[in-house]
């Protein structure tokens, strides 16, 4: 694991609320995404967020026994997890149809090797990337002030021109360029602790990369602006569907 990801099994192990907040925050919305398409409409959303706070927190207790040995990506290990609370609760139905008790089956380290886990197909494994970049995007947010924040919103997520910038939150161009450039460094940097933290592989580490958060500064601004209105999207969505219950 990296130095990140050390650090916060450690703040999981010690029970900080922040750390738990943190996986729910970040990875709810996959979760929840993931439950609802294996559900096919047959689980409701208060029971798919309540399988996700499961999923998380058998996560958040297993997380310091996994095995780097085994290969296993985050997000398949994770998804592993998902589909184990999701199993145990149509045990539970079945169980309930039968009017006859069934003890849920445990949730051992099987789950953190490649064998025995369920295929996670490209759709998931991208979700749970663009999470680990939003995360870095909304941190950032918080870190930074708001003014400067704001200059690179406008700049690359709304694709406002450079002097409309300028003129809008009145200041000079230069600045606007200082900016855009603090901010776009600081992201960068966010990006790779976010992986970092939410990585067990190579292959995880690498899709930074992959997805060209590691060109340059053109290329960088469109691969994040991207990854944000995606992410976005998908949030807005996951808070309509918890809305609707």
């Amino acid at each position: 694991m990296t130095p990140f990801t050390t650090s916060f099994v450690r703040r999981l192990r010690e029970q900080d609320q922040a750390a738990w907040y943190e996986l729910w925050e970040t990875f709810g919305p996959v979760i929840r995404a993931q439950l609802s398409r294996w559900g096919r409409g047959q689980i409701g959303a208060e029971t798919i967020r309540d399988l996700t706070q499961e999923t998380l927190a058998a996560l958040s207790n297993a997380i310091d026994r996994y095995d780097p040995a085994r290969g296993a990506r985050f997000s398949t290990w994770l998804l592993s997890i998902a589909k184990h609370t999701l199993g145990d609760e149509i045990d539970r139905r079945m169980a309930q149809k039968r009017n006859a008790g069934r003890k849920p089956a445990s949730l051992d380290e099987t789950f953190m090797g490649r064998s025995g886990v369920p295929t996670a197909d490209e759709a998931y494994h991208q979700g749970i990337f663009r999470a680990k970049v939003y995360a870095a995007i909304r941190r950032t947010e918080a870190e930074e002030d708001f003014l400067g924040f704001q200059v690179y919103r406008m700049r690359v997520f709304e694709g406002v021109q450079g002097k409309l910038v300028a003129e809008q939150l009145g200041v000079s161009e230069p600045t606007v360029t200082r900016h855009l450039q603090r901010i776009r460094e600081t992201l960068r940097r966010r990006v790779r602790e976010s992986i970092a933290t939410y990585s067990f592989t190579s292959e995880e580490l690498a899709e930074a990369e992959g997805a060209g958060l590691g060109s340059e500064d053109a290329l960088f601004d469109e691969a994040i602006a991207d990854i944000y209105h995606i992410q976005s999207r998908a949030v807005l969505e996951d808070r309509a569907a918890s809305d609707a219950f």
